[in-house]
């Protein structure tokens, strides 16, 4: 484990004042992921090798991030053979994901907004959340308690920007938590304007006979009851505006066989996101479901996958590899983003040109 991450201050191009320095540089990668938004496909904000410095004559000009092949730009399989117990470390993971750390960098796109990202320590969550605060919001995000480790180093990046960040254990399972997980939010961030519903539990069975009730109870109170008790307490605080995301998952469009349970929970969260937005329309708060395909992240190796086949992860994508959670970060700050005003109801995919069937 990594105990002494590397923080955005140690790396020239990731200081919060070069960032400030190069914006019409950034602002053209904000309009790129925007663009990847609309189209349900996603892009990566990475900075090239050698940033040039900004100029008053480039100041309002927006240049465009250089083009990389994205079939070779992350690791692609054989990935060593490893496994963890539940929940998983992102710290312990080889090779270990990328979550923008060192390359996202942000525009202001929300600047002042207040966000609260369940399973905001690692993966798709952690990039989530990064992204939010180099965009200028504060962050709350939650975990299971064994996710400490990761936990405080997203707390160190999005407080490195200068943000409010909060960091709030606690198991989802249990209904009590999670309306205590948003008044605790409230409080610390002082209100709440993004609410992204990300947690998930998945754990792979060959046959449903091997599915114990125990599992499938856990499942489902994670993954669908979890999102409808957070999001009901938090409702009466969201303003006109306000933005909820939800994780669901290609699974929920083409079950594997050996995800009985999870396909099912993920089918449910791409309704969630089609009639809460209908029910909150008139209200002016935009719901949507996110899609993610293969992506690297601790889910896949503390029981996600079969370990035989954690090798060959992703592999099967037409891009040849899974995708890194900072490649669909932008999807999730373009749909909290205050411009992105007629998207509602809608499912975004991000899986490596296999589409959604």
């Amino acid at each position: 484990m990594d105990d002494h991450p590397r923080m955005p201050d140690d790396d020239p191009v990731n200081d919060p004042a070069r960032r400030r320095a190069i914006g019409s540089l950034a602002g053209g990668i904000a309009a790129v992921g925007m663009a990847g938004a609309a189209s349900g496909q996603t892009a990566t904000a990475t900075p090239p090798a050698s940033p040039p410095a900004a100029s008053a004559a480039s100041a309002g000009a927006a240049t465009a991030s250089p083009l990389r092949n994205p079939v070779d730009l992350y690791p692609n399989p054989p990935f060593p053979e490893q496994t963890q117990p539940w929940p998983g470390l992102q710290s312990q993971m080889t090779p270990r994901p990328d979550s923008g750390e060192d390359s996202y960098i942000g525009t202001g796109r929300l600047r002042g907004r207040r966000a609260l990202i369940t399973g905001g320590d690692s993966g798709i969550g952690r990039a989530a959340a990064i992204a939010f605060a180099r965009e200028g919001a504060d962050v709350a995000i939650n975990y299971h308690p064994d996710e400490e480790p990761d936990a405080q180093e997203v707390v160190a990046l999005i407080e490195a920007e200068g943000r409010k960040a909060a960091a709030i254990p606690g198991d989802l399972t249990d209904a009590a938590f999670c309306r205590e997980l948003v008044d605790r939010a409230l409080a610390e961030l002082g209100g709440l304007d993004i609410l992204v519903n990300n947690a998930g539990y998945q754990q792979t069975k060959k046959t449903l006979d091997e599915i114990t009730d125990e599992q499938f109870e856990r499942t489902f109170r994670t993954n669908v009851f979890a999102p409808f008790f957070i999001t009901k307490a938090a409702l009466p605080h969201m303003p006109p505006g306000a933005a909820i995301i939800i994780t669901a998952s290609v699974q929920g469009v083409n079950p594997a066989g050996e995800l009985f349970d999870y396909a099912q929970t993920k089918a449910a969260n791409i309704a969630y996101a089609k009639s809460l937005a209908k029910q909150l329309a008139p209200r002016g708060i935009r719901v949507n479901a996110v899609a993610p395909g293969p992506f690297w992240t601790p889910l896949q190796v503390s029981g996600g996958q079969i370990p035989s086949k954690l090798p060959q992860f992703g592999s099967d994508s037409p891009m040849g590899r899974p995708g890194q959670p900072v490649e669909i970060a932008p999807l999730y700050v373009a749909l909290a983003a205050a411009d992105n005003t007629y998207a509602s109801g809608q499912l975004y995919g991000s899986s490596g040109g296999s589409g959604q069937d």
